[in-house]
């Protein structure tokens, strides 16, 4: 899969068949339309397209610059990839962008930058300033300019009772089950271990410090929660605290993971970690010796739920 940072870079000398979103999550709703695109540019030889934009519309005309993402770009890179997408178009949104007309927005950008044989949309997709233009007359512009118009029924639409929102929910509720169901996979994050101050170590629990790069990307909420750790191509399961280590009068939010039966010294590599379960809420501890306590408590209970998980 190609990955083009602005429509101006893109440039084609086979047609193709493009949908349109933030597909945030790619969870298994969006899953379904790609797959159906990408089934539908291959038996016509034809580029299998997806045009996205960055950042969230919402954090430009909504000004709502907390929301935060299911997906950094890179995860979201990985799994269009997965499901087949030839070529990734990622625009920046802006104020300026959205004014563009619809038949502007048709003619210039989907009809002559982008080569589009085919538009697979939604049937109550809205576009163009002021989103003033609906499906119905971007039938009348395919007439117009030559290019199939494929409405993603209602019914396909509301048969697959998930959308972003709902998952971001999830996340915020703990219910990664539910999570996994609505993404097809574990929530996840990815990161580069950085160094702490070791105190970990020093009670028998050293911990990797996961240091997440995109300030959109939605963490859990404060707790302790079973994991599955990727370093190297390998999974290890472990138990992930998010929070402020009041224990210590911490006065910054961490997360640390704590790898079961592991022993390397990963600092500066990448691992990524997927959550299973919450285990607690974060609490203050009188000492550290009440805390290697509990610790010890929350590894039993860990690795006693562990077998009564789905498979992974």
């Amino acid at each position: 899969m190609k990955v083009f940072h602005g429509i101006e870079n893109y440039s084609y000398s086979t047609k193709s068949i493009l949908t349109i979103g933030t597909f945030d999550g790619v969870h298994v709703g969006h899953q379904k339309i790609i797959r159906s695109l990408v089934s539908h540019a291959r038996e016509k030889n034809l580029q299998a397209n997806l045009l996205t934009f960055f950042p969230h519309p919402r954090m430009i005309l909504q000004k709502e610059t907390s929301i935060k993402l299911i997906d950094t770009q890179k995860e979201k890179e990985r799994i269009l990839k997965s499901l087949g997408i030839n070529n990734l178009i990622v625009h920046p949104f802006s104020k300026d962008f959205s004014r563009l007309t619809a038949s502007k927005f048709t003619r210039d950008i989907l009809v002559g930058q982008l080569g589009i044989s085919s538009l697979y949309i939604g049937y109550d997709h809205r576009f163009g300033k002021n989103r003033e233009a609906t499906v119905e007359d971007l039938v009348e512009f395919g007439k117009m300019y030559d290019f199939e118009v494929i409405i993603i029924p209602a019914q396909d639409i509301s048969s697959i009772t998930v959308s972003s929102t709902k998952i971001r929910e999830a996340i915020k509720n703990s219910e990664f089950e539910k999570v996994k169901k609505f993404l097809g996979r574990p929530y996840e994050l990815n990161g580069k271990v950085i160094k702490g101050d070791g105190l970990g170590r020093t009670i028998g629990f050293p911990t990797a410090n996961l240091k997440v790069d995109e300030q959109y990307k939605l963490i859990p909420n404060i707790g302790v929660y079973l994991v599955r750790a990727r370093y190297n191509e390998n999974d290890y399961l472990g138990m992930m605290n998010i929070g402020n280590r009041p224990t210590i009068n911490g006065n910054k939010q961490t997360q640390e993971v704590h790898i079961f039966d592991f022993n390397k010294s990963i600092y500066d590599d990448l691992i990524k970690v997927c959550f299973l379960k919450k285990i607690r809420d974060e609490k203050k501890f009188n000492s550290l010796d009440e805390l290697k306590k509990q610790l010890l408590k929350d590894q039993e209970n860990c690795k006693r739920i562990i077998s009564s998980l789905q498979p992974l």
